[in-house]
């Protein structure tokens, strides 16, 4: 099969896009840059498909950036987004469905004791972080090299994802006292954080990670990594943030928590909790959540928070994800897609290393293993991209960054999965030349 190159409408329209988008996209590693390509451009999505418009089909292992764990065009999450729509689009206003959802979030993750709606992931994590400074009455964070949090001035610190794909360490118009108060330690390296402590005494108020590293593709934390985190936070009076955007509801039911035992003061949460929509949430333990306004002193507010549409479908989408099963699904499909990458690349002569945390996982070109920022660095990038060239000619959309996760859902079938085999295997087969 020839190389792939996007449609002739998907050209069109991205040439048109940017006349008035800054690189034509409204999120920078959508734009297909790092590897080499323009993007297309997708008209409609339905389960494990997207579709783009020049009529292409693609199996698609992006699922949103993770939070369609249902599959695309979900019908009870549509059929709710509907219903919710008919009584308004917006109230600025309390309402019965915000109330029920975060009920539903605390059934599922009863470490979160209390909690906040908020639009998005980035809107959480800085909101927790604010919580956190609050909290404590310091100013300083620690982050980790290659862990994203968001846009916000605090983590565009030696961030992963878009950052590391594109090649930049930070961001301009970054101030130097937000630079200045975020500390970056090496994820699963605790004497790299102790370090940190020691050299800023009193001053450190919280601990933000994500416990499965999901901008750097997949990096688990080794054993004793969270759980002395939780130690050190514990010992030097900062908190320790889970952040939760992409693991929450995707690595188990009840997110880090339960996966690894360990337990954060905090956790952040994003459009997984809407099945995809725009919306995200921050909670933790009662005595800090407390401190949020109007019951405490630390501000956070948004016309849009909990608004009628994202807290609709977030029912819908909680509701099926409580069922029965639905997490040894997760699993079990997790497993048939890691099978999938190795017999690929071990059939084209191709070394891999291979992460997964449930239906989430990362590949890379080397040998590993691979636990920290500095490991996926290593990774042959232009392998990577020549393979996703290959899996978008056979029919296969995965992250345009070897920096990012792959993630399933439970719309990925056995027959879907089979065909998406053959795609790898024949993708795979052509790094040979």
């Amino acid at each position: 099969m020839s190389n792939w190159t996007p449609g002739k409408k998907s050209q069109a329209l991205f040439a048109a896009a940017q006349k008035h988008i800054p690189g034509g996209v409204n999120s920078p590693v959508r734009a297909f840059k790092s590897v080499g390509l323009s993007p297309f451009l997708v008209q409609r999505a339905d389960g494990p498909f997207v579709y783009d418009v020049d009529g292409n089909e693609y199996i698609d292992f992006m699922g949103s950036w993770g939070p369609l764990i249902l599959g695309h065009n979900n019908d009870e999450i549509r059929d709710a987004l509907v219903a919710a729509a008919a009584n308004g689009t917006s109230f600025g206003a309390s309402h019965a469905a915000e109330v029920q959802m975060a009920d539903l979030i605390v059934d599922m993750m009863p470490h979160i004791e209390m909690l906040r709606l908020v639009n998005s992931g980035t809107e959480a994590t800085m909101s927790a972080v604010r919580l956190a400074r609050g909290a404590t009455g310091r100013d300083k964070i620690i982050k980790f090299d290659g862990c994203y949090h968001g846009h916000a001035d605090s983590f565009l610190i030696n961030a992963g994802s878009g950052l590391a794909t594109l090649g930049v360490p930070s961001s301009p118009g970054v101030p130097k006292g937000a630079a200045q108060d975020t500390l970056t330690a090496a994820f699963n390296d605790l004497a790299s954080v102790q370090a940190l402590f020691d050299a800023n005494p009193g001053e450190i108020a919280a601990i933000i990670v994500e416990p499965v590293a999901g901008n750097m593709g997949c990096v688990l934390p080794n054993k004793g990594f969270l759980e002395g985190l939780r130690t050190l936070c514990t010992k030097e009076g900062a908190l320790l943030i889970f952040d939760e955007v992409i693991t929450g509801f995707r690595v188990a039911k009840g997110g880090a928590r339960e996966r690894f035992g360990v337990e954060a003061d905090l956790t952040t949460l994003g459009k997984i909790i809407g099945g995809g929509m725009p919306v995200g949430a921050f909670g933790g333990k009662r005595e800090f959540m407390k401190l949020m306004a109007p019951e405490g002193p630390v501000y956070q507010a948004g016309t849009l928070a909990g608004n009628p549409l994202a807290t609709a479908c977030g029912i819908a989408a909680l509701t099926q994800l409580g069922a029965p099963g639905v997490y040894e699904q997760l699993e079990e499909t997790g497993q048939q897609m890691e099978r999938i990458l190795r017999e690929a690349a071990s059939a084209a002569g191709e070394t891999i290393c291979v992460n997964r945390a449930g239906s989430m996982m990362g590949f890379y070109f080397q040998d590993g293993p691979v636990h920290s920022f500095s490991d996926v660095s290593k990774s042959d990038i232009a392998k990577f991209n020549a393979l996703f060239k290959g899996l978008l000619a056979h029919g296969v959309s995965i992250a345009p960054s070897g920096y990012e996760a792959l993630f399933v859902s439970l719309s990925h079938s056995d027959a879907v999965l089979n065909r998406a085999r053959s795609a790898f295997m024949a993708a795979f087969a052509r790094l040979k030349g």
